[in-house]
């Protein structure tokens, strides 16, 4: 595991190499947030925001997406990977979304879960990007990079992760360490081929160390 310096040095690291780091979902508003981080569970960002470019043209309130029968609301999804499923949830977040919150979406995480296809990562996403509240969102890469630089251990599970983060990780940090994350396990430490040889965390990265030794 590394230690508080060695942590200190890879959030320092990361920060030179995506200082711009951001959520890549394009997003208005608070529910148009929910919409998309739902659609995005095994999907890429990508994909997500190519349909929801003309999803939220036709659809703009949780009225909206009910007043039309649910396998038109497939329809618009279709090419997203568990459309089915992700359309029957959208209506019925949007039902309660209307029935108990008036129509508006919480800021609080506990509340948040609540709605039908919103977990725990889904809402830590929302308090942070829609509502400036400090959270970590533990996705595939932010769990990956983890475990690969050891902040955690490999067999701690998500909520594990999220844990351990949110202690050795300085809580101003949190948001942006969560995006810088994501950039650094998307586009730098790839599951398939990470670029370790360039990579200004070799030096404290064992994983990294052991790759690079198996290439020679």
């Amino acid at each position: 595991m590394l230690n508080k310096q060695e942590i200190r040095y890879c959030l320092d690291e990361m920060g030179k190499m995506f200082p711009e780091a951001h959520c890549e979902l394009v997003h208005s508003n608070p529910f148009e947030l929910v919409i998309a981080v739902a659609l995005s569970a095994q999907c890429t960002d990508a994909l997500v925001n190519k349909v929801t470019k003309g999803l939220f043209e036709k659809y703009k309130t949780p009225e909206d997406f009910l007043s039309v029968p649910l396998e038109e609301l497939q329809q618009d999804i279709r090419s997203i990977g568990l459309y089915r499923n992700k359309a029957k949830n959208i209506q019925n977040l949007c039902r309660l979304l209307i029935d108990e919150y008036g129509g508006v979406v919480p800021s609080d995480r506990d509340e948040l879960t609540k709605l039908s296809g919103v977990g725990r990562k889904t809402a830590n996403v929302v308090v942070s990007v829609a509502f400036g509240v400090p959270a970590i969102a533990v996705d595939t890469h932010v769990e990956r990079v983890s475990k690969r630089l050891a902040f955690c251990r490999w067999k701690d599970s998500v909520l594990e992760v999220e844990k351990t983060l949110m202690k050795k990780i300085p809580e101003d940090e949190w948001s942006i360490t969560h995006h810088r994350m994501i950039f650094f396990g998307r586009y730098h430490c790839k599951a398939q081929n990470p670029k370790c040889e360039t990579c200004p965390l070799l030096l404290v990265c064992r994983e990294g160390k052991k790759r690079m030794r198996s290439r020679d």
